[in-house]
């Protein structure tokens, strides 16, 4: 489907992102269309993460906005803006699992904080939504209990409980090992044409980048704005910009390098 055809889903426009006086990056604008696994790359220092925590409304811009289904989430009330985060789900770079809390109570934390269920309801989806990412039969481990990758899948697990049309990943790949690693960029994949979700990612990874993604953003930290957008293998190929061919083409071993 051309793009002109597909539906926008997230529209960041005219972003300035600063911290005082210290721009981060300037007069960011790209779309993210339903449906995208989007990722957000550039070097160490570029502003990836803090895009990111723009986009999730954890830090305000200087200047510009962001949209969500045409509708700005920067220009909303606090009600608003709620609203618009339970289409959301999160995960984040150590997981984010409570420890005091079982598989079971950490999925099921946010049905029970946004839905009228039931304890048995929630108990049920808790153990379909656990099924999904391979750790039924977990529900009453501790996070403690299990290993690094199976904390990743229970963190999905909770992103996914509310079925949102939006997933939010912040390295999810960190600290894995190559094959586990791929396990989760397949899990993301499977989980999201499932739920028709749209994702949007900040990683490093390389074999998760083309695994996965179909669009992105290349945030450059010289010129303090975005050089390269679209899809990545195309970028890997045809970028104008030498900086991200580079990026796209460089070794395992700088890749680990590049956070």
């Amino acid at each position: 489907m051309a793009a002109a055809e597909r539906e926008v889903h997230i529209e960041v426009r005219d972003l300035t992102m600063a911290f005082g006086s210290n721009v981060i990056q300037r007069e960011l604008s790209f779309p993210v269309y339903r449906g995208d696994i989007f990722v957000i790359m550039g070097g160490s220092g570029c502003g990836k993460s803090t895009l990111l925590k723009h986009m999730l409304g954890l830090l305000e811009p200087a200047a510009g906005e962001i949209l969500f289904s045409g509708t700005s989430f920067t220009h909303a009330s606090a009600s608003a803006r709620d609203v618009m985060r339970r289409s959301w789900g999160i995960t984040y770079q150590s997981g984010g699992l409570f420890g005091a809390m079982t598989l079971e109570e950490n999925v099921g934390l946010p049905l029970q904080l946004y839905t009228d269920y039931t304890a048995t309801q929630i108990k049920d989806v808790v153990r379909y939504k656990l099924s999904l990412v391979g750790l039924g039969g977990f529900e009453s481990y501790y996070p403690a209990e299990i290993s690094g990758g199976m904390n990743k899948r229970a963190a999905l697990a909770r992103a996914i409980a509310l079925d949102p049309q939006i997933l939010f990943f912040d390295e999810p790949s960190a600290g894995l090992d190559p094959i586990s690693s791929r396990l989760l960029d397949d899990l993301i994949l499977q989980l999201t044409e499932s739920i028709g979700a749209t994702v949007v990612m900040v990683t490093h990874e390389l074999p998760s980048i083309f695994a996965i993604a179909n669009n992105s953003v290349y945030l450059d930290a010289s010129t303090r704005t975005m050089i390269g957008y679209g899809d990545p293998k195309q970028l890997r190929e045809q970028s104008e910009e030498a900086v991200v061919r580079q990026f796209l083409t460089r070794s395992a071993a700088a890749a680990g390098e590049a956070e």
